[in-house]
């Protein structure tokens, strides 16, 4: 009789990728983290044959955790961000990490420009008006700003600040950017964040989170953006002391914020009761019908070439 070949022994770390396990069944002996309360007997038990992680990227993975697994080669990020991950950590334990580099960046960047507008021409505020009956005579005599000829700065020029910029010149929107490393790029960098934050009318927050940069857009940074000035966030809500943020909007240190990504996910809804000028969406720039199977499709790439032992499709380095 044929020898059955065992399967390997992959781990889903998130409820939210469950529906990838059907994807994975045929190839893989799939684990799912959360149905494990007692994480001791796992690793005393299964464990100790996961050879990978299916992950989703801003979720913490602890050390702790991973230093338990004895096989572990291979944290695959279904998303773009891989900030709960210890990159440096993993390299040096012999663990590879990949992500799905750019495969979304068009998608954030097109809801970073709906955010922007939302909030610059007042349209979720209108929509509340109208349906409430308040839509008066005085709501045209009370004209805001257009956004030709406005100064946009972008932190961070990654894949999805450069498709913003794009799209920004489009509307004849003039772009700076800052980041700490300089780009081959024609935009003009500032001389440092708040630099560009002081220059501009609107600010992207576009950056790749990491311990080093943890509320950097700070008091500062946002009062150096001012009461007319506009900050988005589409990139991670730990760039953003958002204490900071909620207070300068409620005194008018700030004019208006639209926010894609919060400290806490799901962020509390009491967080922002009374906070005005602001639209806020449950982080869904990068999840569309067209990027998520991309991404899936590339995760299961990095599998298949782990497991074959051929050089990875999009590795991380350090």
């Amino acid at each position: 009789m044929p020898q059955t070949v065992a399967k390997p022994h992959v781990l889903i770390s998130h409820e939210m990728l469950l529906p990838m396990q059907p994807l994975l069944e045929g190839a893989y002996q799939v684990h799912r983290l959360w149905e494990y309360r007692d994480r001791l007997a796992f690793l005393d038990g299964p464990g100790r044959q996961i050879r990978a992680i299916v992950h989703a990227g801003e979720m913490p993975l602890h050390r702790d955790l991973l230093s338990e697994m004895p096989q572990l080669g291979l944290i695959a990020c279904v998303s773009v961000g891989y900030d709960g991950v210890d990159v440096p950590w993993c390299k040096a334990h012999g663990v590879s990490v990949t992500h799905s580099a750019g495969l979304n960046a068009g998608d954030v960047a097109d809801l970073a420009i709906g955010l922007l507008i939302a909030a610059w021409r007042g349209v979720v505020d209108g929509d509340r008006r109208l349906r409430a009956g308040r839509w008066t005579s005085s709501d045209r005599m009370s004209p805001r700003h257009g956004l030709r000829g406005r100064k946009a700065g972008i932190v961070g020029l990654g894949h999805i600040g450069e498709a913003v910029a794009r799209r920004l010149a489009a509307m004849d929107v003039s772009v700076a950017w800052w980041g700490p490393r300089p780009q081959d790029t024609r935009l003009p960098r500032a001389d440092s964040l708040l630099a560009l934050a002081r220059d501009s009318d609107i600010l992207v927050v576009c950056a790749r989170s990491d311990p080093g940069n943890h509320h950097m857009i700070s008091q500062p940074v946002i009062e150096a953006l001012g009461p007319q000035g506009l900050l988005i966030n589409v990139a991670r809500g730990a760039l953003v002391d958002e204490a900071a943020l909620i207070a300068a909007l409620k005194d008018g240190r700030l004019g208006m914020a639209a926010l894609d990504v919060f400290e806490q996910e799901p962020t509390p809804p009491a967080r922002w009761a009374g906070v005005p000028n602001t639209v806020l969406t449950p982080h869904v720039a990068g999840a569309t019908l067209d990027s998520i199977p991309a991404m899936v499709s590339l995760t299961l790439e990095n599998l298949r070439r782990f497991f074959h032992g051929e050089p990875l499709a999009s590795p991380i380095g350090d």
